[in-house]
Protein backbone atom coordinates (compact mmCIF):
# COMPACT_ATOMS: atom_id res chain seq x y z
CA UNK A 1 0.00 0.00 0.00
CA UNK A 2 1.38 3.08 -1.48
CA UNK A 3 0.54 6.60 0.89
CA UNK A 4 -0.88 9.32 -1.47
CA UNK A 5 1.35 11.73 -2.76
CA UNK A 6 0.42 15.00 -4.32
CA UNK A 7 0.13 12.98 -8.29
CA UNK A 8 -2.71 11.19 -7.08
CA UNK A 9 -6.44 12.15 -7.43
CA UNK A 10 -8.47 12.33 -4.79
CA UNK A 11 -10.44 9.22 -5.54
CA UNK A 12 -6.81 7.39 -6.10
CA UNK A 13 -6.30 8.40 -3.11
CA UNK A 14 -9.47 7.51 -1.10
CA UNK A 15 -8.60 4.32 -2.82
CA UNK A 16 -5.07 4.30 -1.79
CA UNK A 17 -5.77 5.00 1.55
CA UNK A 18 -9.35 3.06 2.58
CA UNK A 19 -9.89 0.50 0.03
CA UNK A 20 -6.48 -1.26 -1.27
CA UNK A 21 -6.07 -4.14 1.60
CA UNK A 22 -9.83 -4.38 2.20
CA UNK A 23 -9.94 -8.02 3.62
CA UNK A 24 -6.55 -7.70 5.76
CA UNK A 25 -7.79 -4.82 6.91
CA UNK A 26 -11.02 -5.47 8.19
CA UNK A 27 -9.34 -8.45 10.13
CA UNK A 28 -6.53 -6.97 11.70
CA UNK A 29 -9.00 -4.39 12.97
CA UNK A 30 -10.80 -7.52 14.08
CA UNK A 31 -7.94 -8.75 15.74
CA UNK A 32 -7.09 -5.09 17.55
CA UNK A 33 -10.67 -4.80 18.86
CA UNK A 34 -10.30 -7.85 20.51
CA UNK A 35 -7.23 -6.78 22.09
CA UNK A 36 -8.04 -2.95 22.96
CA UNK A 37 -11.52 -4.34 25.34
CA UNK A 38 -9.14 -5.73 28.22
CA UNK A 39 -6.56 -2.68 28.12
CA UNK A 40 -9.77 -0.03 27.75
CA UNK A 41 -10.65 -1.21 30.66
CA UNK A 42 -7.36 -2.25 32.59
CA UNK A 43 -6.54 1.71 31.41
CA UNK A 44 -9.76 3.19 33.33
CA UNK A 45 -8.87 1.19 36.09
CA UNK A 46 -5.40 2.78 36.42
CA UNK A 47 -6.66 6.36 35.88
CA UNK A 48 -9.33 5.37 38.67
CA UNK A 49 -13.02 5.90 36.62
CA UNK A 50 -15.33 3.29 35.10
CA UNK A 51 -14.75 1.09 32.13
CA UNK A 52 -17.05 2.62 30.03
CA UNK A 53 -14.57 5.69 29.75
CA UNK A 54 -11.44 4.15 28.29
CA UNK A 55 -13.70 2.15 26.27
CA UNK A 56 -15.50 4.81 24.85
CA UNK A 57 -12.33 6.62 24.52
CA UNK A 58 -11.12 4.05 22.44
CA UNK A 59 -13.98 3.48 20.05
CA UNK A 60 -14.30 7.06 19.29
CA UNK A 61 -10.44 7.96 19.05
CA UNK A 62 -9.89 4.98 16.60
CA UNK A 63 -12.83 6.17 14.67
CA UNK A 64 -11.86 9.82 14.68
CA UNK A 65 -8.29 9.16 13.98
CA UNK A 66 -9.28 7.08 11.23
CA UNK A 67 -10.44 10.14 8.98
CA UNK A 68 -8.33 13.05 10.35
CA UNK A 69 -5.29 11.47 11.47
CA UNK A 70 -1.94 11.07 9.57
CA UNK A 71 -0.37 7.47 9.62
CA UNK A 72 -2.74 5.24 7.95
CA UNK A 73 -3.27 1.74 9.88
CA UNK A 74 -1.64 3.36 13.03
CA UNK A 75 -3.94 2.44 15.86
CA UNK A 76 -5.01 5.34 18.61
CA UNK A 77 -7.28 4.38 21.68
CA UNK A 78 -7.20 5.05 25.63
CA UNK A 79 -3.02 4.08 26.94
CA UNK A 80 -1.60 3.44 30.12
CA UNK A 81 0.81 6.07 29.74
CA UNK A 82 -2.25 8.74 29.77
CA UNK A 83 -4.49 7.09 32.55
CA UNK A 84 -0.65 7.41 34.37
CA UNK A 85 -1.46 11.43 34.17
CA UNK A 86 -5.21 11.06 34.79
CA UNK A 87 -4.90 9.53 37.99
CA UNK A 88 -4.00 11.94 40.43
CA UNK A 89 -7.10 14.29 39.43
CA UNK A 90 -9.49 11.49 40.15
CA UNK A 91 -7.50 10.88 43.43
CA UNK A 92 -7.44 14.84 44.43
CA UNK A 93 -11.36 15.90 43.69
CA UNK A 94 -12.68 12.65 43.94
CA UNK A 95 -14.58 9.86 41.60
CA UNK A 96 -17.67 12.12 40.20
CA UNK A 97 -16.27 15.83 40.28
CA UNK A 98 -13.16 14.16 39.24
CA UNK A 99 -14.43 12.43 36.22
CA UNK A 100 -16.08 15.54 35.43
CA UNK A 101 -12.47 17.60 35.54
CA UNK A 102 -10.99 14.83 33.61
CA UNK A 103 -13.44 14.58 30.31
CA UNK A 104 -12.84 18.68 30.61
CA UNK A 105 -8.82 18.23 30.90
CA UNK A 106 -9.02 15.72 27.68
CA UNK A 107 -10.79 18.32 25.66
CA UNK A 108 -8.33 21.31 26.80
CA UNK A 109 -5.64 18.40 26.21
CA UNK A 110 -6.83 17.98 22.44
CA UNK A 111 -7.30 21.51 21.90
CA UNK A 112 -3.47 22.46 22.83
CA UNK A 113 -2.19 19.44 20.50
CA UNK A 114 -4.55 20.47 17.81
CA UNK A 115 -2.65 23.95 18.06
CA UNK A 116 0.79 22.33 18.23
CA UNK A 117 -0.16 20.67 14.66
CA UNK A 118 -0.98 23.96 13.17
CA UNK A 119 2.17 25.15 14.58
CA UNK A 120 3.90 22.45 12.68
CA UNK A 121 5.82 21.17 15.73
CA UNK A 122 5.74 17.08 14.44
CA UNK A 123 8.78 19.03 12.29
CA UNK A 124 10.78 18.84 15.59
CA UNK A 125 10.56 14.51 15.69
CA UNK A 126 13.96 14.70 13.57
CA UNK A 127 15.84 15.90 16.82
CA UNK A 128 15.07 12.47 18.57
CA UNK A 129 17.75 10.02 17.68
CA UNK A 130 17.49 6.27 16.99
CA UNK A 131 19.17 5.48 20.13
CA UNK A 132 16.54 7.40 22.14
CA UNK A 133 13.94 5.63 20.04
CA UNK A 134 14.89 1.92 20.09
CA UNK A 135 15.18 2.57 24.35
CA UNK A 136 11.61 3.95 23.91
CA UNK A 137 10.52 0.99 22.09
CA UNK A 138 12.30 -1.87 24.10
CA UNK A 139 11.27 -0.22 27.43
CA UNK A 140 7.49 -0.46 26.38
CA UNK A 141 8.10 -3.71 25.31
CA UNK A 142 9.04 -4.68 29.11
CA UNK A 143 6.24 -3.04 30.52
CA UNK A 144 3.86 -4.55 28.04
CA UNK A 145 5.18 -7.97 29.34
CA UNK A 146 5.61 -7.55 32.59
CA UNK A 147 1.72 -5.96 32.70
CA UNK A 148 0.49 -9.65 31.86
CA UNK A 149 2.13 -10.52 35.56
CA UNK A 150 -0.60 -9.89 37.60
CA UNK A 151 -2.86 -12.37 35.79
CA UNK A 152 -0.65 -15.19 36.03
CA UNK A 153 -0.74 -14.27 39.59
CA UNK A 154 -4.45 -14.21 39.72
CA UNK A 155 -4.28 -17.20 37.85
CA UNK A 156 -2.16 -19.25 40.64
CA UNK A 157 -3.93 -17.50 43.64
CA UNK A 158 -7.18 -19.05 42.01
CA UNK A 159 -5.31 -22.38 41.31
CA UNK A 160 -6.08 -21.85 37.60
CA UNK A 161 -3.81 -24.97 36.75
CA UNK A 162 -4.60 -24.62 33.06
CA UNK A 163 -3.87 -20.93 32.46
CA UNK A 164 -0.44 -21.08 31.47
CA UNK A 165 -0.69 -24.23 29.26
CA UNK A 166 -3.43 -22.15 27.39
CA UNK A 167 -1.00 -19.01 27.51
CA UNK A 168 1.41 -21.73 25.58
CA UNK A 169 -1.17 -22.86 23.36
CA UNK A 170 -2.30 -19.60 22.11
CA UNK A 171 1.24 -19.11 21.71
CA UNK A 172 1.80 -21.99 19.57
CA UNK A 173 -1.52 -21.67 17.34
CA UNK A 174 0.08 -17.30 16.80
CA UNK A 175 3.66 -18.54 15.31
CA UNK A 176 2.88 -21.92 14.12
CA UNK A 177 -0.13 -20.98 11.89
CA UNK A 178 1.48 -18.40 9.75
CA UNK A 179 4.01 -21.38 8.45
CA UNK A 180 0.57 -23.18 7.01
CA UNK A 181 -1.12 -20.21 5.83
CA UNK A 182 -1.63 -16.54 6.13
CA UNK A 183 -5.32 -16.00 5.50
CA UNK A 184 -6.66 -15.55 8.75
CA UNK A 185 -4.70 -13.63 11.14
CA UNK A 186 -3.15 -16.26 13.77
CA UNK A 187 -4.03 -13.84 16.44
CA UNK A 188 -7.80 -14.03 16.11
CA UNK A 189 -7.45 -17.91 15.25
CA UNK A 190 -5.80 -18.54 18.83
CA UNK A 191 -8.51 -16.23 20.41
CA UNK A 192 -11.46 -18.16 18.59
CA UNK A 193 -9.95 -21.69 19.61
CA UNK A 194 -8.72 -20.92 23.36
CA UNK A 195 -12.65 -19.11 23.69
CA UNK A 196 -14.00 -22.34 22.25
CA UNK A 197 -12.11 -24.68 24.45
CA UNK A 198 -13.49 -22.49 27.72
CA UNK A 199 -17.25 -22.46 26.23
CA UNK A 200 -17.26 -26.62 25.73
CA UNK A 201 -15.18 -27.11 28.64
CA UNK A 202 -15.61 -24.34 31.41
CA UNK A 203 -17.80 -25.85 32.96
CA UNK A 204 -17.81 -26.55 36.89
CA UNK A 205 -15.46 -29.09 38.02
CA UNK A 206 -13.43 -29.42 35.15
CA UNK A 207 -9.78 -28.08 34.84
CA UNK A 208 -10.79 -24.36 32.97
CA UNK A 209 -13.66 -23.65 35.68
CA UNK A 210 -12.70 -20.15 37.14
CA UNK A 211 -10.43 -18.93 34.35
CA UNK A 212 -10.77 -15.36 34.26
CA UNK A 213 -12.46 -13.67 31.20
CA UNK A 214 -12.95 -10.94 29.84
CA UNK A 215 -16.53 -10.58 31.64
CA UNK A 216 -14.18 -10.74 34.93
CA UNK A 217 -12.32 -7.31 34.02
CA UNK A 218 -15.23 -5.03 34.74
CA UNK A 219 -18.66 -4.21 33.59
CA UNK A 220 -18.95 -3.26 29.60
CA UNK A 221 -21.49 -0.58 28.23
CA UNK A 222 -24.67 -1.66 26.79
CA UNK A 223 -25.18 1.67 25.40
CA UNK A 224 -23.43 4.31 22.35
CA UNK A 225 -21.46 7.17 23.64
CA UNK A 226 -23.99 10.33 24.65
CA UNK A 227 -23.10 13.88 24.11
CA UNK A 228 -22.61 16.09 27.39
CA UNK A 229 -20.51 18.90 28.08
CA UNK A 230 -18.38 18.13 30.98
CA UNK A 231 -20.26 19.75 34.58
CA UNK A 232 -17.77 21.98 36.23
CA UNK A 233 -18.05 25.41 36.44
CA UNK A 234 -16.54 27.40 33.68
CA UNK A 235 -14.01 29.93 35.78
CA UNK A 236 -10.12 30.70 35.80
CA UNK A 237 -10.05 28.40 39.21
CA UNK A 238 -11.23 25.37 36.74
CA UNK A 239 -8.63 26.06 34.22
CA UNK A 240 -5.19 26.36 36.65
CA UNK A 241 -6.84 23.00 37.70
CA UNK A 242 -6.98 21.25 34.60
CA UNK A 243 -4.70 22.98 32.40
CA UNK A 244 -1.26 21.44 34.44
CA UNK A 245 -2.80 18.15 33.33
CA UNK A 246 -3.74 18.83 29.87
CA UNK A 247 -0.14 20.42 29.20
CA UNK A 248 1.40 16.72 30.27
CA UNK A 249 -1.54 14.83 28.62
CA UNK A 250 -0.93 17.13 25.02
CA UNK A 251 3.09 16.62 24.84
CA UNK A 252 2.89 12.77 26.51
CA UNK A 253 0.41 12.22 23.60
CA UNK A 254 2.31 13.31 20.73
CA UNK A 255 5.29 12.04 21.88
CA UNK A 256 4.12 8.61 21.98
CA UNK A 257 1.73 9.09 18.93
CA UNK A 258 4.94 10.62 16.92
CA UNK A 259 7.28 7.99 18.09
CA UNK A 260 4.59 5.03 17.11
CA UNK A 261 4.01 6.64 13.66
CA UNK A 262 7.99 6.56 12.84
CA UNK A 263 7.72 3.25 14.26
CA UNK A 264 5.25 2.46 11.73
CA UNK A 265 6.51 3.87 8.95
CA UNK A 266 9.98 1.98 9.11
CA UNK A 267 7.29 -1.25 9.34
CA UNK A 268 5.46 -0.47 6.43
CA UNK A 269 8.58 1.39 4.36
CA UNK A 270 6.17 4.77 4.00
CA UNK A 271 5.82 8.02 5.01
CA UNK A 272 3.36 10.18 7.13
CA UNK A 273 1.89 13.35 7.80
CA UNK A 274 3.35 14.11 11.56
CA UNK A 275 1.60 17.67 11.38
CA UNK A 276 -1.60 16.42 10.23
CA UNK A 277 -1.16 13.12 12.67
CA UNK A 278 -0.87 15.56 15.82
CA UNK A 279 -3.93 18.01 14.60
CA UNK A 280 -5.70 14.43 13.73
CA UNK A 281 -4.99 13.57 17.92
CA UNK A 282 -6.68 16.63 18.92
CA UNK A 283 -9.65 16.42 17.40
CA UNK A 284 -9.79 13.14 18.87
CA UNK A 285 -9.35 13.79 22.14
CA UNK A 286 -11.80 16.84 22.03
CA UNK A 287 -14.86 14.77 20.64
CA UNK A 288 -14.06 11.80 22.91
CA UNK A 289 -14.34 14.47 26.04
CA UNK A 290 -17.94 15.56 25.13
CA UNK A 291 -18.46 12.10 24.78
CA UNK A 292 -17.58 10.86 28.01
CA UNK A 293 -14.05 9.38 26.78
CA UNK A 294 -10.66 9.84 28.12
CA UNK A 295 -8.10 11.41 25.98
CA UNK A 296 -6.00 8.65 24.52
CA UNK A 297 -2.85 8.88 22.23
CA UNK A 298 -1.61 6.17 19.33
CA UNK A 299 -0.43 2.87 21.04
CA UNK A 300 2.40 1.18 19.64
CA UNK A 301 1.46 -2.44 20.75
CA UNK A 302 -1.45 -2.57 18.89
CA UNK A 303 0.12 -0.62 15.56
CA UNK A 304 2.22 -3.47 15.61
CA UNK A 305 -0.87 -5.94 15.91
CA UNK A 306 -2.69 -4.23 13.41
CA UNK A 307 0.51 -4.16 10.79
CA UNK A 308 1.59 -7.54 11.89
CA UNK A 309 -1.71 -8.81 11.35
CA UNK A 310 -1.94 -7.63 7.62
CA UNK A 311 -3.01 -4.25 8.64
CA UNK A 312 -2.52 -0.79 6.10
CA UNK A 313 -4.80 1.49 5.10
CA UNK A 314 -7.29 3.09 7.55
CA UNK A 315 -9.93 1.05 6.89
CA UNK A 316 -8.41 -0.99 9.42
CA UNK A 317 -7.82 1.73 12.04
CA UNK A 318 -11.97 2.24 11.63
CA UNK A 319 -12.96 -1.01 11.26
CA UNK A 320 -11.01 -1.95 15.03
CA UNK A 321 -13.42 1.14 16.28
CA UNK A 322 -16.08 0.18 15.14
CA UNK A 323 -15.94 -3.71 15.88
CA UNK A 324 -15.12 -2.50 19.34
CA UNK A 325 -18.28 -0.53 19.91
CA UNK A 326 -20.27 -3.60 17.80
CA UNK A 327 -18.27 -6.45 20.05
CA UNK A 328 -19.65 -4.72 23.36
CA UNK A 329 -22.48 -3.85 22.14
CA UNK A 330 -23.36 -6.77 19.62
CA UNK A 331 -21.71 -9.75 20.94
CA UNK A 332 -20.49 -8.47 24.55
CA UNK A 333 -21.80 -11.82 26.13
CA UNK A 334 -19.55 -13.48 23.99
CA UNK A 335 -17.08 -11.66 24.61
CA UNK A 336 -17.06 -11.59 28.23
CA UNK A 337 -16.07 -15.40 27.87
CA UNK A 338 -12.64 -15.02 25.68
CA UNK A 339 -10.83 -16.07 28.29
CA UNK A 340 -7.63 -13.26 29.43
CA UNK A 341 -5.02 -16.67 28.57
CA UNK A 342 -5.36 -15.91 24.96
CA UNK A 343 -5.39 -12.02 25.37
CA UNK A 344 -2.51 -12.27 27.48
CA UNK A 345 -0.78 -14.55 24.97
CA UNK A 346 -1.80 -11.47 22.30
CA UNK A 347 -0.20 -9.14 24.45
CA UNK A 348 3.23 -11.02 24.67
CA UNK A 349 3.41 -12.01 21.22
CA UNK A 350 3.10 -7.93 21.10
CA UNK A 351 5.99 -7.26 23.60
CA UNK A 352 8.00 -9.96 21.69
CA UNK A 353 7.02 -8.04 18.11
CA UNK A 354 7.45 -4.51 20.01
CA UNK A 355 11.29 -5.44 21.43
CA UNK A 356 13.68 -4.65 19.01
CA UNK A 357 16.23 -7.57 19.20
CA UNK A 358 19.20 -6.70 16.70
CA UNK A 359 19.84 -3.53 19.65
CA UNK A 360 21.42 -6.37 21.59
CA UNK A 361 23.81 -7.27 19.42
CA UNK A 362 24.53 -3.37 18.42
CA UNK A 363 26.28 -3.49 21.81
CA UNK A 364 29.52 -4.89 19.99
CA UNK A 365 29.41 -2.33 17.13
CA UNK A 366 27.93 1.06 17.86
CA UNK A 367 30.09 3.72 19.79
CA UNK A 368 29.36 3.28 23.71
CA UNK A 369 27.86 7.24 23.86
CA UNK A 370 25.02 5.12 21.61
CA UNK A 371 24.72 2.05 24.13
CA UNK A 372 24.28 4.47 27.08
CA UNK A 373 21.31 6.95 25.48
CA UNK A 374 19.43 4.15 24.32
CA UNK A 375 20.05 2.45 27.94
CA UNK A 376 19.12 5.06 29.12
CA UNK A 377 15.82 5.97 27.77
CA UNK A 378 14.93 2.44 28.74
CA UNK A 379 15.51 2.74 31.86
CA UNK A 380 14.24 5.90 32.36
CA UNK A 381 10.99 4.94 31.00
CA UNK A 382 10.93 1.56 32.71
CA UNK A 383 11.21 3.44 36.31
CA UNK A 384 9.13 6.20 35.65
CA UNK A 385 6.19 5.03 33.44
CA UNK A 386 6.48 7.87 31.64
CA UNK A 387 7.47 7.82 28.24
CA UNK A 388 7.85 11.52 27.78
CA UNK A 389 10.63 11.56 30.58
CA UNK A 390 12.35 8.65 29.16
CA UNK A 391 12.31 10.24 25.99
CA UNK A 392 13.73 13.75 27.31
CA UNK A 393 16.05 11.79 28.90
CA UNK A 394 17.92 10.34 25.99
CA UNK A 395 18.21 13.38 23.98
CA UNK A 396 19.51 15.33 26.89
CA UNK A 397 22.22 12.43 26.90
CA UNK A 398 22.37 12.29 22.98
CA UNK A 399 22.56 15.91 22.96
CA UNK A 400 25.55 16.02 25.43
CA UNK A 401 27.14 13.22 23.90
CA UNK A 402 27.31 15.06 20.28
CA UNK A 403 28.13 18.45 22.06
CA UNK A 404 31.21 16.92 23.47
CA UNK A 405 32.30 14.85 20.07
CA UNK A 406 32.16 18.02 18.10
CA UNK A 407 34.52 19.81 20.47
CA UNK A 408 36.85 17.27 19.98
CA UNK A 409 36.83 17.80 16.48
CA UNK A 410 38.04 21.35 16.73
CA UNK A 411 41.72 22.38 17.01
CA UNK A 412 44.19 25.03 16.64
CA UNK A 413 48.04 24.70 15.14
CA UNK A 414 50.35 27.49 14.68
CA UNK A 415 53.34 28.07 11.88
CA UNK A 416 55.63 30.92 13.15
CA UNK A 417 57.80 33.17 10.63
CA UNK A 418 60.94 34.17 12.61
CA UNK A 419 62.08 36.79 9.92
CA UNK A 420 59.27 39.09 10.50
CA UNK A 421 58.13 37.43 14.55
CA UNK A 422 54.63 36.34 12.68
CA UNK A 423 52.77 33.24 14.03
CA UNK A 424 49.67 32.19 11.96
CA UNK A 425 47.01 30.05 14.07
CA UNK A 426 44.76 27.78 12.10
CA UNK A 427 41.95 27.17 13.71
CA UNK A 428 39.14 24.38 12.50
CA UNK A 429 36.59 22.82 13.38
CA UNK A 430 33.22 23.82 15.44
CA UNK A 431 33.77 27.43 17.78
CA UNK A 432 31.05 27.00 20.63
CA UNK A 433 30.21 27.06 24.11
CA UNK A 434 31.83 23.42 24.41
CA UNK A 435 34.98 23.58 22.77
CA UNK A 436 36.15 27.25 23.62
CA UNK A 437 38.33 26.13 26.61
CA UNK A 438 40.70 24.11 24.56
CA UNK A 439 40.55 26.80 21.97
CA UNK A 440 41.88 28.99 24.51
CA UNK A 441 44.11 27.12 25.64
CA UNK A 442 45.44 26.68 22.61
CA UNK A 443 46.82 29.99 22.24
CA UNK A 444 49.96 32.00 24.29
CA UNK A 445 49.04 35.40 24.12
CA UNK A 446 51.99 35.56 26.15
CA UNK A 447 54.83 35.10 23.29
CA UNK A 448 57.24 37.55 21.87
CA UNK A 449 56.11 38.50 19.15
CA UNK A 450 55.49 41.49 16.20
CA UNK A 451 52.34 39.96 15.01
CA UNK A 452 49.46 37.33 15.03
CA UNK A 453 47.04 35.61 12.28
CA UNK A 454 44.39 33.49 13.33
CA UNK A 455 42.98 31.63 10.00
CA UNK A 456 39.39 31.43 10.58
CA UNK A 457 39.43 29.67 6.97
CA UNK A 458 38.78 26.28 8.19
CA UNK A 459 36.00 26.55 11.10
CA UNK A 460 32.68 28.01 12.00
CA UNK A 461 31.37 30.19 14.83
CA UNK A 462 28.41 29.10 15.89
CA UNK A 463 27.26 31.09 19.07
CA UNK A 464 28.44 34.39 21.69
CA UNK A 465 30.54 32.53 23.66
CA UNK A 466 32.62 31.62 20.65
CA UNK A 467 32.97 35.30 19.80
CA UNK A 468 33.82 36.46 23.88
CA UNK A 469 36.66 33.93 23.29
CA UNK A 470 37.65 35.17 20.41
CA UNK A 471 37.44 38.54 22.02
CA UNK A 472 39.68 37.63 24.68
CA UNK A 473 42.80 35.94 22.87
CA UNK A 474 42.77 38.87 20.81
CA UNK A 475 42.40 41.50 24.02
CA UNK A 476 45.09 39.34 25.68
CA UNK A 477 47.40 39.71 22.62
CA UNK A 478 46.73 43.61 22.32
CA UNK A 479 47.31 44.20 25.70
CA UNK A 480 51.32 42.85 25.59
CA UNK A 481 51.30 45.18 22.38
CA UNK A 482 50.51 42.31 19.60
CA UNK A 483 48.71 43.22 16.81
CA UNK A 484 46.00 40.76 15.63
CA UNK A 485 44.06 40.08 12.59
CA UNK A 486 41.31 37.72 11.61
CA UNK A 487 41.72 35.75 8.12
CA UNK A 488 39.68 33.38 6.46
CA UNK A 489 35.60 33.87 8.27
CA UNK A 490 32.78 32.93 6.34
CA UNK A 491 29.55 34.55 5.74
CA UNK A 492 27.81 33.14 8.56
CA UNK A 493 30.61 33.16 11.01
CA UNK A 494 31.48 36.72 9.88
CA UNK A 495 27.75 37.88 10.27
CA UNK A 496 27.59 36.15 13.76
CA UNK A 497 31.41 37.85 14.78
CA UNK A 498 30.49 41.64 13.18
CA UNK A 499 27.03 41.70 15.85
CA UNK A 500 28.48 40.31 18.90
CA UNK A 501 32.34 41.06 18.78
CA UNK A 502 33.76 43.55 20.78
CA UNK A 503 37.76 43.86 20.58
CA UNK A 504 36.90 46.35 17.48
CA UNK A 505 36.14 48.88 20.33
CA UNK A 506 38.30 51.13 21.20
CA UNK A 507 37.37 51.20 24.68
CA UNK A 508 36.98 47.39 25.08
CA UNK A 509 38.85 45.78 27.78
CA UNK A 510 39.63 42.01 29.29
CA UNK A 511 37.33 43.18 32.13
CA UNK A 512 34.97 42.96 29.57
CA UNK A 513 34.90 38.90 29.72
Amino acid sequence: MAVSTPTLSRRERIQAEWFSNIVPDLLSGLVVALALIPEAIAFSIIAGVDPKVGLYASFIIAVVTSFVGGRPAMISAATGAMALLMKPLIQEHGAEAGLQYLLAASILCGILQYIFGVLKLGRYMRYVPKAVMIGFVNALAYLIFTAQFPEFTAAFGANQLLFVPLVLVALAIIYLLPRITTAIPSPLVALIVITLGWFFFGEEGTLMNGLRTVGDMGELPTTLPIFAVPVIPFNLETLQIIFPFSIALALVGLIESLLTAQIVDDATDTSSNKNREMRGQGIANVIAGFFGGMAGCAMIGQSIINVGSGGRTRLSTFSAGVFLLALLLIFGDFVRMIPMAALVAIMIMVSINTFDWSSLLSFRVQPPTESIIMVATMLTVIITHNLAIGVFTGVVLACFFFARKVAKWSKVESTLDPTVGMRTYYVSGQIYFVSVEDFLDAFDTGEDLKSVTIDLSASQIWDATAVAAIDKVVLRFRKNGVPVKLTGMNELSQWIHDRLAIHDNPNATLGLH
